[in-house]
């Protein structure tokens, strides 16, 4: 009885340790797949600055609307989004930076004239002050 518990356990124990393996090499292949695929898209850097009457709750409604064009345009690859915290005083009133990647200049073509961006223009427009907007191609080196 004692020989089939041992015999038992060694086998869960020797199950377990052949899976955990396995699963970092999924891991790796996963992370390898999004380097490789980063290293061909297009950034689209857009950077805002609001006028200074435009209130918290008005600005936040620009951030949304932004954002949801991802889910209404099907060639945005990635789109994320921030504040500026550089401490080097620098950024000349921008404080807010959007990050839009495309896998192709085909699909940015699609984008700037697509009516779901030429909407969230209307919302953007009465609030903004000044943008900045740099595309470039992702380079590994």
């Amino acid at each position: 009885m004692k020989k089939q518990i041992s015999t038992l356990l060694f086998l869960l124990i020797l199950g377990v340790a052949c899976q955990a393996p396995q699963k970092e090499k999924v891991e790796e292949k996963i992370i390898e797949k999004k380097i490789i695929k980063m290293d061909k898209a297009l950034r689209h850097v857009v950077l805002f600055k609001f006028k200074d009457e435009s209130s918290e709750e008005e600005v936040q409604k620009v951030v949304d609307a932004f954002m949801a064009l991802k889910s209404k345009i099907s060639e945005i690859e990635d789109l994320e989004w921030g504040t500026n915290n550089s401490p080097e005083g620098l950024d000349q009133g921008f404080t807010h930076c959007f990050f839009v990647t495309f896998k192709s200049e085909e699909d940015r073509d699609i984008y700037l004239p697509h009516p779901e961006h030429k909407a969230f223009v209307q919302i953007l427009g009465p609030h903004l002050d000044k943008v900045l907007v740099v595309d470039y191609w992702a380079k590994r080196d």
